[in-house]
């Protein structure tokens, strides 16, 4: 089951559409009202975000129509864990948001990966809820945020399926999810917000891995969150938010002079909780199946 390619090498990107809902929760939305948000505007930086996989990195870009019904599915980073030619297909811990696994089902079967089920409430699955934002794979091993969204018990469940790697669980300490306050921007770095509940987060994770990793530390928690991909020229691609969404962090980036910097927006997510990856999965497959 181990990728033996080289760490954060990709040639597809599935998306899904910004529905009309964008900014209503799932269910009723009683609890927490609705937040206010630019549907154009968070439209266009989707836009930006597809664009800048397809035409400037390279990838074969999937997307998945919206659906107003599942005003959350744009979160695709949650309902699948890929890592190889495996795709776990999660269970939210919303339970109006579990629907959602069923267009990204179809594209990974498409796709000739593995599908492995985290199946229903019953079984060996039982009680476990387990969201991809909660998951931070470094090309080595997995560290699994344990937070509102994500229990152990979906941690376990990640492990069984991949056993090739050591799989470590660590509390959300600042930020609703794992990767709201760390990434990977390239083989062995780990980008992380400078705020106390991710110095505790991250110093755990130093604790419960045998391996190195260098670490960029970043002013704002809201840039914490890039994309590196070694696209399918070879080159390193870093998509990080922009100088207007978060200045001070910009020259933590610049760092990595190797590397093609794709500054990428994303406040209106952000209003929302979300961050850059959520928006997409990323794939490795050498052959194209459509």
């Amino acid at each position: 089951m181990a990728n033996m390619c080289p760490y954060g090498r990709f040639t597809h990107a599935v998306v899904r559409g910004i529905p009309e809902t964008f900014g209503k929760p799932a269910g009723d939305g009683r609890e927490n009202g609705e937040i206010s948000v630019d549907l154009a505007k968070a439209q266009r930086q989707f836009g930006c975000l597809t664009g800048a996989l397809r035409q400037k990195v390279g990838l074969q870009l999937i997307e998945i129509p919206p659906d107003p019904e599942l005003p959350e599915s744009w979160r695709i980073e949650d309902v699948a864990v890929i890592q190889g030619d495996t795709a776990l297909i999660t269970r939210p811990f919303k339970q109006q948001r579990r629907c959602e696994v069923e267009a990204v089902r179809r594209v990974m079967s498409e796709l000739n990966l593995t599908v492995v089920e985290m199946g229903t409430e019953e079984g060996d699955s039982a009680g476990a809820t387990l969201e991809g934002s909660d998951v931070l794979f470094t090309g080595r091993e997995f560290f699994v945020g344990i937070s509102s969204h994500t229990n152990r018990r979906g941690a376990e469940v990640l492990a069984d399926t991949f056993r090739d790697f050591a799989v470590s669980t660590v509390p959300v300490c600042g930020g609703a999810r794992l990767k709201n306050i760390c990434s990977m921007g390239g083989p062995d770095t780990i980008i992380i917000s400078n705020s106390d509940g991710a110095k505790k987060t991250l110093r755990m994770m130093e604790q419960l891995t045998d391996h190195h990793y260098e670490i960029l530390t970043v002013p704002e928690e809201s840039a914490a969150n890039c994309i590196y991909i070694k696209g399918p020229s070879k080159r390193d691609f870093l998509l990080h938010r922009p100088t207007e969404e978060c200045p001070d962090s910009i020259s933590a980036f610049q760092k990595l002079q190797d590397y093609t910097h794709l500054p990428t927006a994303c406040s209106e997510a952000s209003k929302l909780g979300a961050s850059l990856s959520s928006l997409c999965l990323l794939i490795n497959r050498k052959h194209t199946y459509f």
